[in-house]
């Protein structure tokens, strides 16, 4: 007896800090606004709405350039408590569906409906009342992807962003994946990218003619990863509970940086992504470590380990700048930075955070 075929729902929501700030404010609403960072160019932006994305405004960017970008850009401080108590409400919709959920951050969850008995077991109509509930009740838009796997239900929640619900059916996964550029295959980032493109790899289709034995020894264990998303097959379960030892991000850059501000931002936008996922874990970090890969691929570390809990970006942030100093020799070029957290322990939400 086969398994039945998964039924995996994405749901992204729209610009999620902006968005609330917008519902929050009227004034707010149709301009281009920048959450965090300062109209007086100090930090960075933690998060931009659509108006200000048109401009080429993105989490991470340095204020001063985010203004170039864009004069008429409106800062206002992000209110990290209230984006968790809507991130609390949007997981109890998801609650009424399946009890398999999987959140990647505060603004984002995979649901396994496999077995759902909601909709007359429809994923499609689980996803579409789904956005709707987060409409009606929190006044918020979010985009949902359906498919039969993690893999392509993420892809299809940003097919038509913002606000968007598009399905990926099993007779369609292949196919769909062929037509993309690789760059839109999750975990090919722009350095593997230019690595593939200069092999002639421009497209899934490219990409699945390639043998498994050849993309591995090109590209090493990541490469047999390639070969089957290229096909459409990723049997990665749901997990709704994971004992963690770390989280982390990072990114290998197209480009060599050399400049000290832009890494720092770079470090804080992975960062602002960690600190999401411990918040949707309900967990905290003792330790957090900042990770530099050179031009000439040599890899260094650097670790901080706290005598509190670190569970947001605020924690997080006064120490990448710190570790990043102790990681980087003079007129250093890096092509890969990367944070990490680890010493998980439960989050008490009695206990303050590090720095009150």
């Amino acid at each position: 007896m086969t398994d039945p075929v998964r039924k995996i729902i994405h749901v992204d929501m729209d610009a999620f800090f902006a968005s609330v700030e917008q519902r929050d404010d009227p004034s707010l609403r149709g301009v281009p606004l920048a959450v965090g960072g300062s109209p007086n160019g100090r930090g960075v932006v933690a998060a931009a709405s659509y108006e200000a994305r048109k401009y080429g405004v993105r989490s991470a960017l340095p204020s001063a350039r985010a203004l170039r970008l864009c004069p008429d850009l409106v800062f206002v401080r992000p209110r990290f408590e209230t984006y968790r108590e809507v991130s609390r409400s949007i997981r109890a919709i998801f609650a009424a569906y399946s009890d398999r959920i999987e959140p990647l951050s505060l603004d984002e969850a995979y649901l396994d409906v496999t077995d759902s008995p909601c909709c007359e077991g429809s994923a499609t109509r689980m996803a579409g009342e789904i956005r709707e509930r987060i409409r009606t009740e929190l006044g918020l838009t979010a985009s949902a992807g359906v498919s039969y796997n993690k893999f392509l239900a993420k892809l299809a929640s940003d097919q038509d962003k913002p606000d968007g619900l598009f399905v990926i059916r099993p007779e369609q996964g292949e196919g769909f994946v062929q037509s993309l550029p690789v760059s839109r295959i999750h975990g090919i980032g722009p350095a593997t990218t230019a690595r593939m493109s200069a092999l002639g790899i421009e497209t899934g289709a490219d990409l699945r003619a390639w043998s498994r034995e050849a993309l591995v020894e090109r590209f090493g264990k990541a490469g047999d990863r390639y070969y089957w998303l290229a096909r459409g097959i990723d049997d990665r379960p749901v997990q709704s509970r994971r004992v963690r030892k770390s989280i982390g991000q990072e990114n290998t850059f197209a480009t060599d940086m050399t400049e000290f501000e832009p890494m720092q931002a770079e470090l804080e936008r992975l960062a602002g992504r960690v600190a999401e996922r411990l918040e949707a874990l309900e967990v905290i970090a003792r330790t957090v470590t900042v990770k530099v890969r050179f031009a000439d691929f040599s890899i260094v570390t650097r670790s901080w380990t706290a005598p509190g809990g670190l569970a947001t970006l605020e924690d997080l942030r006064p120490l990448l700048g710190l570790l990043l100093e102790r990681a980087l020799p003079e007129h250093a070029a890096v092509r890969l930075l990367g944070v990490t957290v680890s010493n998980l322990e439960p989050r008490d939400v009695h206990q303050p955070a590090l720095w009150g």
